[in-house]
């Protein structure tokens, strides 16, 4: 493998685990690989070592597509290819976003581009690049990607890749059937899901005598703590309900669901990772396929309809080696599922309140399409936000804009005397967003 010294040390990864060594040594050998392994275990990293060393330096045409069934696993995966470093130009282009953008990007053909599968056969369709060169296909979460609504679109994507010599498969859950299109002919199958992968998950049941659950909810909250989590919903009204009541007790967060238009998701998103927000409430689309990391509780707040949901929920905190627990809420009357095994409830009485996070987040009106760093950024607050490094936070560098977490008892301040300043040769604006 080409310089995977160096690309885990840019990503901060002292060694590889047995899943990614794996991985790596069937996937280098193999036509067609199926990995299968729990949330939270690194897939992405598996396959993307390998499709690197595959990729000719020469070429600049696409080499490799990575399909997948969401916005937001499409934007962690641009964002891991490019904190590698690799050198390898790489775009993600989904559905949500102008096409303009797309079109602006791929002038300059990338090595790797990663789609949803409506957009990049929007993109096949106008001829928008050559698809000769792309001999290595990933369908990550592929029992999405292959579910029956985007068949007939994988279908003809598929029909559009004369050449292709390796397809990956990737999924958490497994039992899914690949249909023949795939061609997945003698596939060498990679599976951790029944390996004892060291889990330090707890469940633990919670009673409400509220049919609605909102008190006992905030409740819960506050025996938690200040912890990062994630309430789950089965509905985008229940979402709104919820939000509306944490607002009036005064408790920030942020919300997340398939109803919310594609640059609010991102920005929650920013917001939680960065510790803006402690807590995120959201729909199943949060249960998988966004890179989020140290989450301490997930709340069940409505019950998942099927196993597959619980799973996925679940495996959002106690990632790896890292303690969790997921908290089933149910009112006194409601029946559980048969998958969730009854406990005896937690008693959950508290009289602590939850304070505001520590963070806040500062938008910035300009990013890497204006030739500006994360060291530029830093730059600026400390030189001239006259800020410490403990008080600086997370960078997002985007191509338009950035985002950067700074205390919040700052931030007011902070944006009133940086904004209208020059990044680069950008005369950028800073506000609290």
């Amino acid at each position: 493998m080409k310089n995977q010294k160096d690309i885990l040390s840019k990503l901060n990864i002292n060694a590889l685990n047995p899943m990614q060594e794996l991985a790596l040594e069937t996937i280098s050998s193999s036509d067609n690989t199926i990995l299968l392994s729990p949330t939270g275990t690194g897939k992405t990293l598996a396959f993307l070592l390998p499709a690197l060393d595959l990729l000719d330096p020469n070429n600049p045409e696409v080499q490799v597509l990575i399909l997948v069934p969401s916005r937001e696993l499409a934007i962690q995966i641009e964002q891991v290819l490019r904190d590698m470093g690799t050198g390898f130009k790489v775009n993600a282009i989904y559905g949500g976003r102008a096409m303009s953008k797309d079109k602006i990007e791929l002038k300059h053909t990338p090595a790797i581009l990663i789609g949803t599968p409506g957009r990049i056969l929007d993109h096949f369709m106008a001829d928008r690049f050559t698809k000769d060169h792309i001999k290595t296909l990933v369908l990550d979460e592929f029992d999405k990607s292959l579910e029956v609504g985007f068949e007939e679109q994988m279908t003809e994507i598929l029909l559009e890749l004369p050449n292709l010599k390796r397809r990956i498969l990737t999924s958490a859950t497994e039992g899914v059937k690949i249909p023949k299109f795939v061609g997945m002919e003698n596939p060498r199958r990679i599976n951790f899901l029944k390996k004892e992968i060291p889990s330090q998950l707890t469940i633990s049941t919670v009673v409400s005598k509220e049919k609605d659950k909102l008190n006992t909810l905030v409740q819960l909250l506050e025996f938690i703590g200040e912890e990062p989590g994630i309430i789950f919903c089965n509905y985008k009204d229940s979402i709104e309900s919820v939000s509306s009541f944490l607002s009036e007790q005064g408790i920030l967060h942020e919300c997340f669901s398939g109803g919310m238009e594609q640059r609010d998701r991102e920005r929650a998103l920013i917001k939680f990772r960065n510790g803006s927000s402690r807590i995120l409430v959201a729909t199943d689309l949060a249960a998988r396929g966004i890179d989020i990391t140290e989450l301490k509780f997930i709340i069940h707040y409505e019950l998942p309809h099927r196993i597959e949901e619980f799973t996925h929920r679940n495996g959002r905190t106690a990632r790896v080696n890292e303690l969790g627990t997921a908290y089933v809420l149910k009112w006194d009357k409601e029946k559980l599922p048969e998958f969730i095994e009854a406990s005896t409830p937690i008693k959950i009485n508290t009289s602590k309140k939850l304070g505001d996070p520590f963070w806040e987040t500062l938008f910035i009106s300009g990013g890497r399409k204006d030739k500006i760093s994360k060291g530029d950024i830093a730059g600026l607050f400390f030189k001239q936000g006259d800020l410490n490094r403990d008080q600086l936070g997370d960078i997002q560098l985007k191509q338009d804009c950035a985002f950067v977490a700074v205390p919040k008892s700052l931030s007011k301040e902070l944006a009133n005397k940086l904004n209208n300043t020059r990044l680069k040769k950008k005369k950028v604006r800073i506000t609290v967003l």
